[in-house]
């Protein structure tokens, strides 16, 4: 069960008589995490959430994002997560600026800095920009004054793990350190139902008598709620790698049933029906088998690109080729989705009002990391469309994201007076609420002819063509009056 719902009052009430029992408790262990993003402030959340025994301290060194997660207003959406924070904060989850004081106290550092993609010198836009991890190693050695479990949690390129230790035991002979490999398998959205119910937890260690024993205070952590038959133990380099690989693998299999969709549009094959009949092999299954205009977020695109460098690090082009392949194809899936509107809307979109419904890369959270929705948003007003962007959560990313053309867009709340007055309605997020809006009410406020794209594949196509409108899905063939 996910913490808002049944349960929360029952762990959360005897939380609280843990507490009032005496405030000064000793805690039976010091955890704490560099960086408060999107996988180390909801990660440390469930932790100090399921083991009330031990004191969990979130620093960053962004006090903007530290004061949010001490406010009313976390600064990131995701279901369930504010009432798993609020049941621990100030109790054994703690939020700080003071970077070294926190690394002096704890016995597990978890390192969840961000690792974007490089953008400059050698290996840019595919290798991993290391310099936040390299910069939080050293700030570790220095101020490190008793032995650490350091865990790698940030997605970082295979061998990383080996530089860390290096830089670990360079210059600080005060103390010994052993790094983990413990990555996070989260996925936006549904990030506490993935932290509460984890299909598997990976961590990865040396295998050396002491680097086995740091290992088993790990699983000693998670088993507080994971069936220890979930906890898999690995080597370094094999943890490491699972996780580029995993994501490569579900990226893979979006760009595979995308490709397939374009095909589905020139045959007049439905790709629900394709998908379905695909899916329903055993050997395939039907997870990540919906058409769509594209993935994005923070890891699909960075982490295969990482996957792509590695592989010509070591002379491996054949298999670089291929996992480019499937960036490639999701590129091409966001660029035909803009040119299908181009194409149907007469060959010109200047002067015409297009609204966006959704801009973050999924339902359920607020990132826009790499959402189509940028791509899509910038392709429009290259050919001169009056923008209008309405989502329930991401709005204030969009602006920061678009502000070099922001006077070419206007960010509204609701959506139907986002689609007032519009040629053109473009689903980019799946969100729940775009299901269920009246769309005869939409319908007469627009322009004529009115255009539907759906680029997630969530309304009913033929309702919505049977009311007047033209209607554009991925994947399947468009119902149009013309």
């Amino acid at each position: 069960m996910i913490p808002a719902e049944a349960g929360i009052q029952n762990a959360t009430a005897q939380r609280n008589n843990d507490v009032e029992k005496g405030s000064m408790m000793k805690f039976e262990r010091n955890i704490l995490c560099i960086g408060a993003g999107y996988v180390g402030g909801p990660t440390m959340a469930m932790i100090a959430y399921k083991c009330p025994q031990y004191r969990v301290t979130v620093v960053d060194i962004n006090p903007e994002r530290i004061r949010q997660w001490n406010s009313s207003n976390l600064p990131i959406f995701e279901p369930g997560l504010e009432e798993v924070v609020l049941a621990c904060r100030e109790k054994n989850l703690f939020f700080s600026t003071d970077i070294e004081k926190g690394i002096k106290e704890a016995e597990i550092i978890f390192v969840s800095v961000n690792t974007p993609t490089k953008s400059f010198g050698a290996g840019a836009g595919m290798a991993a920009d290391l310099q936040y991890w390299e910069k939080t190693a050293r700030q570790i050695r220095d101020c490190a004054e008793s032995p650490k479990i350091v865990v790698e949690k940030s997605t970082l390129p295979v061998k990383t793990s080996l530089a860390m230790e290096r830089i670990l035991s360079g210059e600080n002979d005060r103390v010994y350190f052993d790094v983990l490999s413990n990555p996070e398998f989260l996925a936006e959205g549904t990030a506490i139902k993935d932290l509460e119910n984890p299909d598997r937890v990976l961590i990865g260690s040396h295998e050396t008598k002491r680097a086995l024993k740091a290992r088993e205070v790990l699983v000693e952590i998670y088993s507080n709620w994971v069936d220890r038959e979930k906890i898999i133990t690995t080597n370094l380099w094999s943890s490491e790698l699972s996780k580029l690989a995993a994501n490569a693998f579900l990226a893979q299999r979006i760009s595979s049933i995308n490709a397939i969709s374009a095909l589905c549009e020139k045959t007049d094959a439905d790709i629900g029906e394709v998908a379905t009949a695909i899916g329903m092999d055993s050997r395939v299954g039907d997870k990540f088998l919906r058409a769509s205009v594209g993935f994005g977020g923070s890891c699909f695109k960075k982490d295969i690109l990482n996957l792509v460098y590695l592989c010509r690090y070591y002379g491996l082009n054949e298999v670089a080729d291929y996992w480019e392949g499937v960036v490639r194809i999701n590129d091409y899936q966001k660029d035909r989705f803009v040119l299908n509107m181009l194409n149907a809307m007469f060959n010109t979109l200047a002067g015409k009002r297009i609204c966006l419904f959704g801009f973050a890369f999924k339902a359920n959270t607020g990132d826009t990391r790499e959402s189509p929705g940028i791509f899509i948003a910038r392709e429009l007003v290259e050919e001169q469309a009056e923008l209008v962007i309405t989502d329930p959560e991401a709005l204030e990313n969009a602006r920061v994201d678009l502000k070099d053309i922001e006077q070419h867009i206007t960010y509204l709340d609701d959506p139907y007076e986002a689609a007032e007055g519009s040629h053109a309605i473009a689903v980019l997020t799946e969100w729940e609420l775009y299901r269920d809006l009246d769309y005869e009410r939409i319908y007469q406020s627009m322009m004529k002819p009115a255009f539907i794209f759906d680029g997630r594949n969530i309304l009913d196509h033929r309702r919505l063509f049977a009311m007047g409108f033209n209607v554009f899905p991925i994947g399947k063939a468009p119902l149009t009056h013309f």
